[in-house]
């Protein structure tokens, strides 16, 4: 029984929050612009060695038409303006 229930609760995950599924297809998260997100730049943390976070940084909807083709460097400079910063934590499947 203990077995049992060790693998219904193992599957049970597995398949309620379909950590196996990726959507949407073939998307390149690297390139938020590619989905419209003009205001966006790719970022990727490293809280600790051998995990990777991949984070999209997005500028208040006040910078939106200055974000319009800038580099990532705009967008680190943006970062430190007296706007506050958000961390909005999504995803279990790569999706962002």
């Amino acid at each position: 029984v203990c077995l049992f229930v060790c693998l219904f609760v193992c599957f049970f995950g597995f398949f309620f929050f379909c950590i196996s599924v990726r959507v949407p297809y073939f998307i390149d998260l690297k390139r938020p612009q590619d989905q419209g997100l003009n205001h966006t730049c790719n970022y990727y943390l490293q809280p600790e060695e051998d995990v990777t976070i991949g984070v999209w940084h997005t500028v208040p909807a006040a910078l939106w038409k200055n974000a319009r083709g800038k580099d990532q460097l705009w967008f680190e400079d943006a970062l430190g303006s007296s706007h506050p910063v958000i961390l909005y934590l999504h995803g279990n499947a790569g999706t962002r």
